[in-house]
């Protein structure tokens, strides 16, 4: 059994992760901001803002096993009414936000002798979608990080990354807050459904495992066939 720090473990995918890991018999050091977990038996949680410019992490254990860096935004909005500072808002939270964290993490889980880091993407970086650019910079560049960082630290530590489409979390409530919205998603994908958490949690703790201890470097899909299927 292992240990595993879950960035952003309150809500929605970060959470669903961090319950099915300790279902499995891991220990989770979990991170909060805004709305506070409990800490319960496997459940260690602490308060992180990323955004922070000076951030405690002497909670991190001297091992780790896994890392897995979950906040993230979805601000869909015409190109023209987006200003550079909301890129730059964005990009310091998902890919600034993951950089600190990694290097901060990373003596930890050296010391693991295998590793493995797991980051977010979305379905927009290899589609293109209608109002998705602010989204899109952001995960495209955690998508190349991915691929860079896999490298660099290959072949003790692996890094992969999850690109989801439309995914039923609590960030995702305004997309479908209705019956019709949901089954408008839903019909946007070819397996005709929206994603669920459990979804994304099980491929996320596969790659986390060692039944996934040759991939690395890769962008995995789970979307429901929409980035690779039409219809």
């Amino acid at each position: 059994m292992g240990n595993f720090l879950v960035i952003g473990a309150s809500s929605g995918i970060g959470n669903a992760i961090a319950l099915q890991l300790i279902k499995e018999g891991h220990e989770v050091y979990g991170t909060f901001n805004s709305h506070p977990i409990e800490s319960v038996q496997n459940f260690n949680t602490h308060h992180l803002n990323v955004l922070d410019e000076s951030i405690d992490f002497s909670f991190i254990p001297t091992t780790l096993h896994g890392l897995i860096y979950c906040p993230g935004t979805i601000n869909l909005r015409p190109f023209a009414r987006i200003q550079p500072s909301d890129f730059l808002q964005d990009f310091n939270l998902q890919v600034g936000g993951a950089v600190k964290v990694i290097q901060a993490a990373l003596p930890a889980l050296k010391n693991s002798g295998s590793a493995s880091i797991l980051l977010f993407s979305t379905v927009a970086v290899q589609l293109g979608l209608n109002f998705h650019t602010q989204v899109a910079a952001s995960k495209g560049a955690i998508e190349g990080l991915t691929k860079a960082l896999s490298a660099e630290l290959a072949p003790n530590i692996r890094v992969n990354c999850i690109a989801p489409s439309l995914t039923d979390t609590p960030l995702a409530a305004s997309l479908l807050n209705s019956e019709q919205k949901m089954e408008a998603n839903a019909l946007r994908h070819p397996l005709k459904r929206v994603g669920t958490v459990n979804d994304i949690s099980e491929m996320a703790c596969f790659l986390l495992s060692d039944k996934s201890s040759w991939i690395t470097g890769q962008i995995l899909h789970v979307d429901g066939g929409m980035s690779s299927i039409k219809m």
